[in-house]
């Protein structure tokens, strides 16, 4: 009984961090956190960037007004479910096993995506209800978080920084898709680059459940490296196709 309490209890304290100005403005002013949020923004951009595409072709048979109304929902729906899960997730990912399983997750991500190109399945546009359609894109919002949420939580624990990490990230997921694709299309080995990310994370993931901590300014300046060194691969490559 003290153990269900107690978890209660911490489930509890955890969320009470949201709620917290001196941890707000602690992330607000620590460059490292930014930098951090940055990473999850970028990770969240190329994971998501057809999301959006697929979000829009869902709610297509909508009248214009109710198409904006739906994805409103929709946006609502997925900030709830990051909420609830960063505040739970923030508790599990204490435990060794937690860490470990999450990890393994990733790297089967990772694999599924260098090497069996993912899983998308075409979204067929079929009339339904406006309430019936608004159902149907929280559950796609949910979908689309859940790789983006446990690969959050292999960067950071600190509740504000994954938080606005995802809300920023569905804002350019939804707000900014187009700038993503574009980028993907000019680089497109950006797209595979995305989950050679995710198993960087696997491996921080993994190290870090038996008390080997890669420090989040060595993880952002990882990412910077690879992010930058694809883009700089695929303008050579390209120049020597061209030439």
């Amino acid at each position: 009984m003290d153990w269900f309490s107690n978890f209660f209890q911490s489930i509890a304290d955890n969320y009470g961090h949201f709620f917290s100005w001196s941890e707000i403005a602690a992330t607000l002013s620590d460059p490292v956190s930014w930098g951090v949020i940055a990473s999850l923004v970028l990770l969240e951009g190329l994971l998501s960037a057809d999301n959006a595409l697929v979000l829009a072709v869902m709610v297509r048979h909508l009248p214009p007004k109710q198409q904006k109304k739906a994805l409103f929902y929709g946006i609502l729906g997925a900030y709830l479910f990051r909420f609830l899960a960063i505040g739970l997730g923030t508790y599990l990912v204490t435990f060794t096993a937690v860490k470990v399983i999450g990890g393994l997750y990733l790297f089967y991500i990772a694999y599924k995506g260098l090497f069996k190109g993912g899983d998308k399945d075409e979204v067929q546009n079929k009339p339904m209800s406006f309430w019936k359609t608004v159902l149907m894109v929280e559950m796609m919002d949910i979908a689309f978080s859940i790789d983006s949420v446990v690969a959050a939580f292999g960067i950071s624990n600190e509740v504000w920084v994954l938080f606005l990490g995802g809300i920023i990230g569905i804002l350019m997921m939804r707000g900014v898709a187009q700038l993503f694709l574009k980028l993907i299309n000019k680089f497109p080995e950006l797209e595979k680059t995305a989950f050679i990310l995710i198993a960087i994370i696997a491996v921080k993931m993994i190290v870090g459940a038996f008390g080997f901590e890669i420090s989040q300014v060595l993880f952002f300046a990882i990412l910077i490296v690879v992010f930058v060194g694809t883009m700089v691969i695929s303008s050579i490559r390209r120049k020597k196709e061209q030439s």
